[in-house]
């Protein structure tokens, strides 16, 4: 690059720094984007500990997350244009203000998130469960603990880029892009490091810290930075940007924004719908998660340096035949995920590739659209940045409230893909006048667009849904999951999100009648979490008690019908109360107290959210529900390891204090009964007299013993002492909402690494 000579404030020439010298910048973006990724996902965790665990919180969460990001960016932005000019000193002082500030907000949040639940905890009838007035409170709260801190992180981009137009202004036309690369290569190494590493070593509150206090290295390390550039850089106004490319494709001006609203919609939209299609073949455990994340971010990584590296030899008009690429391979993840396809066991992790490409080509177009439209003006590029955002926000409410509702994983697969085709469809026919034409490899885009438009149809009719595998089936689709209610007799299961939550089994009648039976007085009420088949509330209403179930999953409840022909009788009596909710958020909306709650968190031991309902925080919310001598029964199924074993039975042991632990007769899991006042445990024909007739009746229905007696006996003659449940991994600590002991387990189960 040539060497250009730019005015000081003191007159004296000085060479003009080259972008590829200014490694501190994407070093500063590197650690930047790692520690944005860490507070998004810590804060929707934390969000739902407080709010409930629920799809519409948060989405709430991520929008204001969003939000708080693209304000920001469009603030800065006209900051740097109408009062920085061209001070570059100045910027990069109010850029380490704005990293002070976010690292402050690793400290802040968490305690704003804890004190807006006890706020809605005193709104009475107004914020009651499930009311649309409790999410607006909710929503209400939750912007203004998130967006100011966010607004910080969205104005680095506009900031930076003013550094960059002063110090290295020959180079500073694609100046976003630079930083765009360094900040999403964060985000990717802030995903695995959060997910794999620093919240199982360290808890969700010392991964803050962690990225707090990068945060503040990177302010400190600005200020001093910033003097250096006061003795050395020039101050002058650069000149007004051309606007060379807001006529991108041939297209009208403002044309360039609405193609990065799509992209932005497009993108995390299909995000939000990846995530159901393969949770049947990763799980729902938080890794599977953080793999998806992961995927999308390393190939938005390759296709924004692909970006760059051709950005100097191709003009951004070229890229015009990327746009039907971009539809075909928004489509192409369907047929990863084809239940049919079934190439091995490892095949399920290869799924992931299908994604890959998609996103390798949305990150080349995003930093192309952005440069083109800015030219490194940092006003313009906050602007153009900030609708970007406003498009990453549509997207995930249209594709989790609607499209997927509405159509299913396929089709909505299909309805993201439209946008792209009719931009595609729009390049390939527009009128070449005013822009040169193309150069294509002997077939004209028209002919392209038709040809790959084909090949897209073609396989995504070809393709099928996760359902599909199952001959007898009932499928119920909501916001939160898609339902599948399938076999017959015995062999009856429903799954959510392609995942078993649970059979006819009589252990889920046991869950009800032993606590119950347990009482030496006659139970007035009873709660159960989690619907499941609906057995244990159906269960518990045998014994002639007002009941309530909860349930996080709309469709769950509907399919009652399904497993049980008496289902419709059970549900509308007046005894019966089925709710649509977080169980933990409904108890802190409730004053109602219990004799019997029944909790069976959904499996896998480490399914994401699980701990939640396992954690000594939730047992405190318990015993404020519970009377007296009420019990609790914890379900825990014997699928993780020693040490969850352990923490979830010591969080129990200091929560309560008298604990009783036994196993199943199938030695699938674990009965927990916890109560404030001792357990005793009467003969089993006292036990069978304190049921009702019709209890007893529920009992037996699918058990080979013959009396109430010879039930409880094989259950409860099995006792196992909570300590023995301990002993294997004494180190554990209890699972609290800051350490989620069940569902982050790598390090511990590969290296032996506790915290």
């Amino acid at each position: 690059m040539p060497v250009l000579t730019v005015q000081t404030e003191t007159n004296v020439q000085q060479p003009e720094v080259s972008l590829s010298k200014l490694w501190w910048v994407f070093a500063f973006f590197v650690v930047s984007g790692f520690c944005g990724l860490v507070y998004e996902v810590v804060w929707i965790r934390l969000a739902m500990a407080s709010f409930g665990v629920t799809t519409a919180l948060a989405s709430i969460v991520i929008s204001m997350f969003m939000a708080g990001l693209g304000l920001g960016s469009w603030g800065a932005g006209v900051l740097a244009r109408r009062f920085l000019g061209g001070n570059g000193r100045i910027a990069l002082r109010i850029y380490a203000i704005a990293e002070l500030m976010v690292g402050v907000s690793s400290l802040a949040v968490p305690s704003e998130l804890k004190l807006g639940r006890q706020l809605l905890q005193h709104f009475g009838s107004f914020g009651a469960w499930q009311s649309s007035s409790y999410y607006i409170l909710a929503g209400i709260w939750i912007a203004i603990a998130l967006v100011p801190w966010c607004a910080c992180m969205g104005a680095t981009f506009p900031l930076l880029m003013a550094v960059i137009r002063q110090v290295a202004k020959n180079s500073s036309e694609r100046s976003f892009s630079y930083l765009y690369i360094a900040n999403v290569i964060g985000a990717l190494v802030g995903t695995i490091a959060s997910a794999f590493v620093l919240i199982e070593l360290l808890g969700f509150h010392g991964t803050l810290c962690v990225a707090g206090g990068l945060n503040i290295i990177l302010a400190l390390s600005a200020f001093a930075i910033s003097i250096f550039l006061t003795l050395s850089q020039s101050v002058d106004k650069p000149a007004a940007p051309a606007e060379k490319h807001s006529n991108l494709y041939g297209l009208p001006k403002y044309a360039v924004l609405f193609l990065l609203f799509t992209t932005g919609l497009v993108s995390m939209g299909m995000e939000v719908v990846w995530i159901r299609e393969f949770t049947p073949y990763l799980g729902n455990v938080v890794y599977a998660f953080a793999s998806i994340l992961a995927v999308y971010l390393m190939a938005t990584v390759m296709g924004s340096l692909d970006y760059r590296s051709n950005a100097v030899s191709k003009r951004p008009e070229q890229s015009a035949g990327t746009w039907i690429l971009l539809a075909f391979f928004a489509v192409l993840p369907v047929v990863f995920v084809d239940p049919l396809l079934n190439l091995g066991g490892h095949f399920d992790a290869v799924r992931l590739c299908g994604i890959g490409i998609f996103c390798a080509l949305a990150g080349y177009l995003t930093p192309l659209l952005v440069d083109s439209w800015s030219s490194g003006d940092p006003g313009r590029a906050g602007t153009a940045y900030a609708v970007n955002i406003a498009g990453s926000i549509v997207g995930p409410l249209i594709a989790g409230f609607w499209l997927l509702p509405w159509l299913g994983e396929r089709w909505a697969v299909f309805a993201l893909s439209v946008p792209l085709f009719a931009i595609a469809g729009l390049l390939a026919f527009r009128k070449t006048s005013g822009a040169p034409p193309l150069k294509t490899s002997g077939m004209g885009p028209r002919l392209r667009f038709a040809l790959i438009t084909a090949v897209a149809l073609l396989l995504f009719s070809v393709s099928h849904d996760f359902e599909s595998i199952f001959t007898s089936r009932v499928v119920r689709r909501d916001y939160a999951a898609t339902v599948i209610a399938t076999g017959k007799g015995f062999d009856r299961i429903v799954l959510v999100n392609g995942v078993g939550m649970t059979r006819l089994t009589p252990l889920t009648k046991n869950m009800v009648h032993i606590p119950l039976a347990l009482m030496s007085r006659p139970p007035q009420n009873g709660l159960v979490i989690c619907f499941g088949m609906g057995t244990s509330f159906r269960s518990m209403l045998s014994w002639g008690i007002p009941t309530t179930a909860v349930d996080l999953i709309p469709s769950v409840p509907k399919l009652f019908w399904y497993f049980h022909d008496d289902a419709a009788k059970v549900a509308s009596s007046p005894l019966a109360h089925i709710v649509i909710d977080d169980g933990r958020r409904f108890l802190d909306g409730s004053n109602q107290l219990y004799d019997v709650i029944v909790v069976d968190p959904p499996p896998p031991a480490a399914a994401a959210g699980s701990s939640l309902l396992y954690s000594r925080e939730f047992y405190g919310v318990i015993k404020n529900h519970l009377r007296k001598d009420g019990i609790l029964q914890i379900w825990y199924p014997l699928l993780g390891d020693a040490a969850t074993k352990a923490s979830i039975a010591r969080a129990l042991k200091e929560s309560f204090p008298y604990v009783r632990a036994f196993p199943s007769t199938d030695s699938s899991g674990i009965y927990f009964l916890a109560s404030m006042e001792p357990i005793t445990l009467p003969a089993s024909t006292v036990m069978a007299t304190r049921m009702p007739a019709a209890a007893v009746s529920d009992l037996l229905e699918w058990t080979p013993q013959n009396t109430a007696e010879s039930q409880f006996d094989s259950v409860l003659l099995h006792e196992v002492p909570l300590e023995s449940l301990i002993a294997p991994d004494p180190r554990v600590p209890a699972i609290q909402d800051d350490q989620p002991i069940n569902e982050y387990y790598l390090l511990r189960n590969w290296f032996g690494l506790y915290r």
